[in-house]
């Protein structure tokens, strides 16, 4: 087994330290649960186990996304504190679905993903009890997934679905102190695409994939639940030291993901939906090469100039500048706009979504066919976007 980095050790060392003098001081372990998802065969749950003094003074136990409402009490509270935690590491821990029991550990990092079959669930969504030594458990949400389910979508998050209109390096810093999480903006017509994709497919599976830490989960989930987005399980990552370096790559994580969900879930077909302003275009058309019968498509927001310039610093994408724009494909159409609207229009031309039937409202690509509340996402919430003639399905940016 090969020697952890440095900036592991210190981590390790530094959290240990920590978690005896917390301890001594009369904090105990705590689970905060995530929502996770399976199938009949299997199930994956997520959790972190933290220290805590109580839950008045702590933070919510439960961040999965069939949990709490709108005016949860924790909405009132800085984003700075989800990052101020003392994880608890390998904590014993025991999740129980009905009668059936699994065991393990919290890693180094508090967190918990934990891998079971022969759960017995059927499909839909379920609550399963997660709890560590030493604290009282904590519910937690799973979806499984049926086993006829041939469509599902993997989605990321930051400038996708969710604009800042900040630099990359200042997103942590964004994310951690703004007070509220409605000071964040929905990219224009991406809740209806979803919605409509779903509404075509019921049951079928939603992931969203980030490079954004666990403690934004929750940020997160309301989010998109304010904002009328099908829910689903958050793939997210830990920031900070790992065994390999100082930072853990966002990249290898997006793919690592993509490939686990191949595996988990072989019969099904991805709809793929990133954005430009990193590398979400090559993690996409690496994953169709490797696995093209696996991916019903692949849809891709154009970020503007401006919106280039924060994330990289250059007003053209990752792939103008590197001259190896996304290859046209005869397995799966690959269509780019800069927002929902553009996108939806896109997929229907290429027949990964049916036409809408007139008067519809959920499956409308323009916001001017809803005429109605920003709950149903019309022009109250997003604004009626600006043609820029994204290109045909099945080819890359020009």
């Amino acid at each position: 087994m090969p020697r952890p980095h440095a900036s592991a050790v210190v981590e390790d060392a530094w959290n240990s330290q920590r978690e005896r003098v917390l301890r001594r001081r009369g904090w105990g372990t705590r689970v905060i649960s995530h929502t996770g998802y399976g199938s009949t065969e299997f199930v994956r749950v997520f959790a972190r186990v933290v220290l805590g003094r109580d839950h008045n003074d702590d933070d919510e136990p439960r961040q999965d996304a069939t949990y709490g409402g709108l005016r949860s009490p924790y909405l009132r509270r800085r984003g700075w504190r989800a990052f101020f935690t003392a994880p608890a590491m390998n904590v014993p821990v025991e999740v129980r679905v009905g009668h059936h029991v699994a065991h393990g550990r919290s890693d180094r990092s508090g967190h918990i993903d934990l891998t079971f079959r022969g759960h017995g669930l059927p499909p839909g969504w379920h609550e399963v009890s997660v709890s560590a030594q030493g604290c009282d458990p904590v519910q937690a949400s799973v979806y499984i997934v049926a086993p006829q389910a041939r469509f599902g979508l993997i989605s990321d998050i930051d400038d996708t679905v969710i604009t800042t209109s900040l630099p990359r390096p200042m997103i942590a810093a964004w994310n951690t102190f703004v007070r509220h999480e409605n000071a964040r903006k929905v990219v224009p017509g991406m809740g209806p695409l979803y919605r409509t994709i779903m509404a075509e497919h019921p049951g079928a599976p939603i992931i969203f994939v980030s490079t954004g830490a666990w403690n934004t989960a929750p940020t997160l989930t309301r989010f998109l639940k304010r904002n009328g987005f099908p829910i689903g399980p958050l793939l997210l990552t830990d920031w900070g030291p790992t065994n390999t370096g100082w930072f853990r790559s966002g990249q290898d994580h997006k793919r690592a993901c993509l490939d686990r969900l191949a595996k988990d879930f072989p019969k099904i077909k991805w709809l793929l939906i990133g954005d430009d302003g990193q590398h979400d275009p090559k993690i996409y058309q690496d994953f169709l090469d490797a696995r093209p019968k696996r991916v019903a498509a692949v849809a891709i927001r154009q970020l503007s100039p401006a919106e280039q310039v924060l994330s990289h610093g250059l007003p053209v994408s990752t792939e103008e500048l590197t001259g190896k724009p996304a290859r046209a494909s005869k397995q799966a159409p690959v269509v780019y706009a800069p927002d929902g609207y553009g996108l939806v229009r896109l997929l229907r031309a290429a027949g990964v979504i049916a036409a809408a039937p007139p008067g519809s409202l959920v499956g409308a690509a323009d916001p001017a066919e809803f005429g109605g509340p920003a709950e149903l996402g019309g022009p109250a919430e997003f604004g009626k976007p600006a043609d820029r003639g994204g290109p045909n399905p099945g080819a890359g940016p020009d």
